[in-house]
């Protein structure tokens, strides 16, 4: 049985993704994008997506992105934008052409758009490092995504992608930590 504190957990995992060569995650971002092809998944209106963050070894969420814009083209994809004074974030709708510019923490943001209500998302794409058999996740530490999940409608999807299998237990989760619904890994999907 493998339990892990937040802190075990961001460590070894951060170090797990940064052992993948580009090829490999190339290659394992395709199987997860099959397997999120295979789930029957509601229409998608409001989509929060994320930019992944090249140098933490992201898996490639526009992957994922662009296919659910082909079921839908008419799906509204937004992106947060952070607020590192209130530690909040909030979804932006963009444009085509929106420009985007990378924050102090490498990620990046849109620069214009329409603020969109957490109470219109029916789908939110998580960042993290790794989940537990009861759909808790380890993120950056921040508590970003947390918060902002509490935001949102009590349906909304979360969803979580993830190069490596869940572990048995996350330990010290804490009353504001939010399961995902949803993860997607090279090799099967999750549902909570």
């Amino acid at each position: 049985m493998i339990i892990m504190t937040k802190k075990e957990a961001r460590r070894i995992y951060k170090q797990k993704r940064k052992e993948l060569s580009a090829a490999e995650r190339s290659k394992l971002d395709d199987l997860m994008l099959i397997q999120f092809q295979k789930l029957p998944l509601p229409d998608i209106e409001y989509l929060l997506c994320y930019w992944p963050i090249e140098e933490n070894n992201e898996p490639n969420t526009h992957l994922f992105s662009d296919f659910l814009e082909f079921r839908n083209p008419a799906l509204k994809v937004l992106y947060p934008r952070s607020d590192f004074d209130r530690m909040e974030m909030d979804a932006i709708e963009i444009g085509t052409d929106a420009p985007f510019h990378k924050n102090a923490w490498n990620i990046y943001e849109p620069m214009t758009g329409k603020l969109i209500d957490a109470g219109m998302i029916d789908m939110v794409f998580v960042p993290l490092l790794v989940f537990d058999k009861q759909g808790y996740r380890v993120g950056y530490g921040k508590g970003f995504y947390d918060k902002y999940l509490k935001q949102c409608k009590q349906d909304s999807i979360k969803v979580g992608f993830c190069y490596f299998d869940p572990i048995d237990e996350i330990e010290g989760r804490q009353d504001f930590d939010v399961p995902l619904s949803l993860y997607i890994t090279p090799h099967t999907s999750y549902v909570f």
